[in-house]
């Protein structure tokens, strides 16, 4: 290994920064500078076979062990499923002579059309990066550095080599950031991926605020910043806004451009050390081979954490089933199951099981199966429901296995629709009008709509996407082997127009303006009044729960802390999801949503046990990122903390007052006469320091309701030359304790206007 940079040629450094050829950095063996090999890999290796390149997931891979994507992942609310999944990954990866493996994806799913919210964990930043953050540290505890992607703003495919996420700087620190934030503070992986689109006009490849100032100046990122494949433009930009690996490796052509650029002092030689001192970091996330692979145990895992994942949305006692049900069992996702999205992430399973496979095990009765649909369009479709109807006609219960075929959704596009296909969504409906009980199981990556159909049927299981495991552990759920605990990441709405981001998604011309700012998902229908199919955080189970004597305490004067008693009211071991909400609308400073959650955590009960849980809610919970200020700000006062059920259901809240921050605003002449009057430092004395009646009339609590929109240097031209010169100027020096020295003293407005 090297010891020092000067023993490094200038045309050495420029060759580690970028890959050599599309899964392995770089290496220069005569100074003991080793390659780091990458995979993709979210939910399960995707090694190519013969090392070749492949971005879309149309060659083969390596066998591997396909676990639930993070569409699933992010329903089980269990960092403890994050933690199991991970802690597997890395082993297949240690098996394979992977390094670092890509992933997770913890971008907000800010539509419910985006393609590649399968990849996704939740429309919640609280969610997304307590799940991102456990499965980091289970990986790289397990000897292989993790990837968080994609960084930033990420959110759709609709032209995401190019598009401009246009986002003020307030919606990406309090939704689009914090996951990211959250997986860096607390797990520091080996990595992190910057994203394809532009960021407010700037590639992310490109944007320095992003990549240093905020990853790594303020948030004590670490690691390296490796570019997503393809997504570097400009070398010498990438390498100067913090990229330090691009990947993959552009075949020799930017390595001479950045050591030409460093001779032209256009870029400083120091950054590219930088670059390269954290490239060559990624050497201790190096191993050998390691051992075999049990895949049998392997795949009994992706069996158990499926059933961690799936949601059961609906259940008018139909579930769960008896053994000596007569089942018809319709859908052709029940004999070839959806398990997985496709694209980049795409994986060659070690093996797969259908809940038919399954079922068998379970059911005493015969199971008549009939495809209802095909998964290529092909075949007729009336003579296919018929026959399925039939059937259901004939059994006790029907399940009908709906979803999206694979060719519905996958990275590389969005959705159009959130409906079902039309022929599934006639055969659901002739189905629930035959048999006497109809049970729907959903694989699908993206939310779906139930519209049209909901109210027909007894019982919903989300299985979203759940890995090889799934069609097994569908069956355990459907036969009550193991309890429904999943809750959702993200709502189900009625209309997709209902969405907070319909209006701007996925934008046009180069741009998609983000215009529901903070309110998205959950956020954005509760504050705006929509009502939902389901809300954010719902789920049912075969046991009931009670929750009782919730308090709140403030610890701090920011702080505070939630306690609840939960107890197991009915006869089956079960979970259930603590959800912890503030509302903090009391204060209209700032656009807040109606509730935000703000702490959670999943409790495994016996029947009739009883567990107290007690959440922190440190300062984040109550904060809102101020532009001005640059800071996270608490504004003094009230704010109710609510225990949910969902996002929708609130069990029980309590009001607490915090002592806040006191944020001293400098005033200038573009300052309101209201701000002034409310400003801790002048406003107690303005009215005695401009004794002149006109002012004071103004300044009645009456008159401020018209006047007091009005800036103040307005008010001055107002008031004109009868006031003592330098009354305002003194006022203003005043409201900060060290005046900025951009302030112009004898300008009635101050910094931020003109005379």
């Amino acid at each position: 290994m090297i010891n020092s940079y000067g023993e490094l040629s200038l045309e050495q450094k420029a060759a580690l920064v970028s890959g050599d050829g599309p899964w392995s950095t770089a290496s220069l063996p005569e100074l003991g500078v080793q390659p780091v090999r990458l995979s993709d890999g979210p939910h399960g290796l995707r090694v190519m076979m013969d090392g070749g390149g492949d971005n879309l997931g149309l060659a083969e891979s390596a066998k591997a062990t396909c676990f639930p994507p993070a569409v699933a992942i992010g329903s089980s609310w269990d960092p403890v499923v994050a933690e199991r999944i991970g802690a597997a990954i890395a082993r297949e990866a240690r098996a394979a002579g992977v390094d670092i493996v890509l992933g997770p994806g913890v971008n907000i799913k800010r539509s419910p059309l985006c393609g590649r919210n399968f990849e996704y964990l939740s429309e919640d930043p609280l969610v997304s990066g307590v799940l991102g953050a456990a499965f980091v540290r289970s990986l790289q505890a397990g000897g292989v550095g993790a990837s968080v992607k994609h960084f930033a703003a990420n959110n759709q495919e609709t032209d995401r080599m190019r598009v401009s996420s246009d986002v003020d700087e307030r919606t990406l620190r309090e939704i689009y950031f914090p996951a990211f934030e959250k997986v860096v503070r607390e797990a520091q992986p080996a990595t992190v991926m910057c994203s394809y689109n532009r960021v407010n006009g700037i590639f992310s490849s490109e944007n320095r605020w992003l990549l240093t100032d905020v990853l790594r100046n303020e948030w004590g990122f670490e690691g390296a910043v490796v570019s997503d494949w393809g997504a570097v433009h400009d070398p010498v930009a990438a390498v100067h806004a913090g990229v330090d690996l691009e990947m993959p490796g552009s075949e020799g052509r930017n390595p001479p451009i950045i050591a030409a650029a460093v001779r032209a002092g256009v870029l400083d030689e120091d950054e590219l050390d930088s670059a390269v001192q954290r490239v060559i970091g990624l050497s201790n996330w190096r191993g050998t081979a390691d051992g075999d692979v049990d895949f049998d145990a392997h795949h009994q895992l992706a069996r158990e954490v499926a059933a961690q994942c799936a949601v059961l949305l609906k259940n008018d006692s139909a579930l769960p089933l008896s053994r000596s049900s007569k089942l018809a069992v319709i859908g052709e996702f029940a004999r070839t199951p959806r398990y997985q999205g496709g694209g980049s992430s795409r994986v060659n399973s070690s093996r797969t099981e259908s809940f038919l496979e399954v079922a068998v095990d379970y059911a005493y009765a015969d199971i008549d199966f009939q495809p209802g649909f095909t998964l290529d369009g092909s075949g007729d479709p009336s003579a296919l429901r018929a026959a399925a109807v039939d059937a259901a006609t004939g059994a006790g219960v029907a399940l009908v296995f709906a979803g999206l075929r694979e060719s519905d959704e996958s990275e590389g596009y969005d959705r159009t629709t959130i409906e079902l296909p039309a022929d599934q969504v006639e055969l659901i409906k002739e189905v629930a009008a035959a048999a006497p009980r109809t049970v729907v199981i959903l694989s699908h990556g993206g939310v779906v709509s139930m519209e049209g159909w909901h109210d027909d049927v007894d019982a919903i299981l989300d299985a979203f996407l759940l890995g090889q495991g799934g069609g097994a552990a569908i069956a355990d759920l459907l036969y009550g082997a193991v309890n429904p605990s999943g809750r959702l990441a993200e709502t189900i709405p009625r209309r997709l127009i209902d969405s907070p981001s319909a209006p701007n998604f996925p934008g046009e011309e180069g741009h998609v303006l983000y215009g529901e700012r903070v309110l998205v998902g959950y956020r954005g229908y509760s504050k705006m009044g929509r009502p939902v199919r389901y809300p954010f955080g719902h789920g049912l189970s075969y046991t009931t729960f009670r929750m009782s004597e919730f308090s709140v305490h403030v610890t701090g004067q920011d702080s505070a802390a939630a306690s609840v008693r939960v107890t197991n009211t009915g006869d089956r071991a079960g979970a259930h999801v603590v959800q912890i909400y503030v509302d903090a609308t009391a204060h209209d400073r700032v656009l807040r949503p109606q509730r935000e959650l703000r702490a959670f955590t999943k409790v495994f009960l016996e029947p009739g046990q009883t567990m107290r849980v007690e959440l922190p809610l440190d300062r984040r919970a109550f904060a809102y990122w101020d532009v001005p200020q640059k800071n996270w700000v608490v504004v003094p006062g009230d704010y109710v903390v609510q225990l949910g059920w969902d996002a929708e259901s609130i069990h029980a809240e309590q009001s607490i007052a915090l002592e806040g921050d006191l944020v001293i605003r400098e005033l200038t002449g573009w300052s309101t006469l209201a701000e002034w009057l409310e400003h801790p430092l002048v406003g107690p004395t303005l009215r005695e320091d401009v004794a002149d009646p006109r002012f004071l009339y103004i300044t009645e609590p009456r008159v401020v309701r018209v006047t007091g929109t009005m800036p103040m240097g307005r008010i001055i031209d107002f008031l004109r030359d009868d006031l003592p010169e330098g009354t305002f100027e003194a006022l203003m020096a005043k409201s900060v304790a060290a005046p900025r020295p951009d302030i112009v003293p004898n300008s009635r407005w101050g910094s931020n206007g003109k005379d």
